[in-house]
């Protein structure tokens, strides 16, 4: 069992919509899902918000769940309903959509479903070189999968092809973010059955499960951070944490 190091997270905008996953795009801008809002927004330099979409085809979106930005500057990002199925995560409403996976197009501002067979798509993150792309199904809280699909992608044409199931050993657990090291390797959070599996997976590219980090809590999202990327940040149920590890995560984006 590895013990990670404690950190400290400083507040940056509240109230935050019930924001779930984030990254930043290539000028340096916070991309942000929000449940409670149900919209993808960007932060700009000057710390305004600028909506990038709240609604697909006329119909509002369930709850973005979570967010990467390919090289082109194309956004990607999950719609499960978990903002909306309840107050806990969001607001309460009625789906309008179903639950797809969509990317954003960097110059036209217009959106359109790559995938559209997940029960609840999760966590997403493309591999080093962008030619996969791994999405989490967390399903299994609707009776349904509880794995992670991986898909070649067409960055140019904005198309994913040849989805196959990469890893899907959860059950009863979940996983819900991911992220990818400079080998390829995935690195995936988990929770929400047996505390004994609460932390942190890691699976190299065939699939094999290499590693785990073991936490005392459910561990939601996670990412690389530090000067060289190779430290592990793990938020979780209540606290946020961080431990050293001997690789360095993917650069993202």
């Amino acid at each position: 069992m590895i013990e990670p190091s404690c950190s400290v997270r400083v507040t940056r905008r509240a109230p935050s919509n019930n924001s779930n996953g984030n990254t930043v795009d290539r000028e340096g801008r916070l991309i942000t899902c929000e449940h409670g809002a149900r919209r993808v927004t960007r932060t700009e330099h000057d710390g305004s918000i600028t909506v990038l979409i709240d609604r697909f085809e006329g119909k509002r979106l369930n709850s973005p769940n979570d967010v990467v930005v390919a090289s082109d500057g194309s956004i990607w990002f999950t719609d499960p309903s978990y903002g909306i199925k309840g107050h806990y995560e969001g607001n309460k409403a009625e789906e309008e959509l179903p639950h797809n996976v969509y990317r954003l197009d960097p110059h036209t501002g217009k959106a359109k479903v790559v995938a559209d067979d997940f029960v609840q798509p999760n966590g997403l993150a493309f591999s080093p070189d962008e030619k996969k792309l791994y999405i989490v199904d967390s399903g299994a809280t609707e009776g349904g999968p509880a794995h992670i699909r991986a898909f070649d992608v067409d960055v140019a044409k904005g198309r994913l092809s040849r989805g196959k199931i990469f890893a899907e050993d959860f059950a009863p657990g979940i996983t819900d973010g991911l992220r990818l090291d400079i080998d390829g390797n995935v690195w995936c959070s988990m929770g929400w059955a047996d505390p004994g599996e609460d932390g942190v997976r890691c699976y190299a590219p065939n699939g094999d499960l290499i590693g785990k980090i073991h936490l005392p809590e459910t561990a939601a999202n996670l990412t690389f951070g530090g000067i060289k990327r190779n430290r592990l940040f793990i938020c979780a149920s209540t606290s946020v944490y961080a431990v050293y590890v001997e690789t360095q995560g993917a650069a993202v984006p």
